[in-house]
């Protein structure tokens, strides 16, 4: 694993930073456009992550007390938060986040030595140490940068932070259905294998491109004939 708690305490503070600072100052026109996300506004992308940031904090409760919170009392409550929050005027939706992502920070800080080890549930079922629960927010505020469709690129996001993404991607896609590709990040000399169907196809490129690609975000990853990286199914 090429990550430690201290570089994702960092990546979460860096992610989260970057995220408020590319939605400072938006109006209504500027958050009803189409995020980089399927089928989703600007609203719809903001409000999940200010419902992620609540739902993480559920875990950081969780760790500080031993009593037992998840992050969702639902997966239909967690979309149902997305979509309200999508509806909701500009400023209020911008309040949501700031505060949001104010308590999480808050709670992250209050947690101490001891109480980072407590064992907590994500959303999607995995025992995981309280240790994770900033990786699960740099992954979401960085990787959901981007998607703001607001000028940040995956190129903006710290190199570390960009290897372990990957790192974790691949390690997901191991078990997962799909085609059987090889990746080279050209900039970095970093290869990742994902075990598939039929032989092996090889791709590279710089190690943001890799990233877009492992994450399903639009990239330029090549083959040696010049043709792009095989789809790949979704990995959350």
């Amino acid at each position: 694993m090429r990550r430690t708690f201290g570089d994702t305490l960092g990546w979460s503070e860096t992610g989260t930073e970057l995220f408020l600072a590319t939605v400072a100052g938006w109006g209504e026109e500027e958050y009803l456009a189409p995020s980089g996300l399927p089928g989703w506004t600007r609203k719809h992308l903001v409000a999940h992550v200010a419902a992620n940031a609540d739902a993480l904090s559920n875990l950081v409760r969780w760790a500080a007390t031993g009593e037992k919170t998840p992050m969702y009392s639902s997966p239909r409550q967690r979309d149902a938060d997305i979509e309200a929050g999508s509806r909701k005027p500009a400023a209020e939706l911008a309040a949501w986040l700031d505060t949001s992502a104010g308590r999480l920070a808050a709670g992250i800080a209050g947690l101490d030595d001891d109480r980072w080890n407590a064992e907590v549930v994500t959303a999607q079922g995995r025992t995981v140490p309280a240790t994770e629960i900033p990786w699960l927010r740099s992954r979401e505020v960085c990787v959901h940068a981007v998607d703001l469709a607001s000028g940040v690129a995956f190129t903006d996001l710290p190199a570390g932070f960009l290897t372990a993404l990957a790192d974790d991607i691949a390690a997901k896609r191991g078990g997962a259905a799909g085609p059987a590709v090889v990746l080279a990040a050209t900039d970095t000399g970093d290869r990742w294998e994902l075990p598939g169907e039929g032989e092996p196809v090889t791709a590279g490129g710089p190690l943001a491109e890799v990233v877009a690609y492992l994450a399903g975000r639009p990239h330029t990853l090549t083959t040696p004939d010049g043709s792009l990286a095989p789809a790949l199914p979704a990995w959350l």
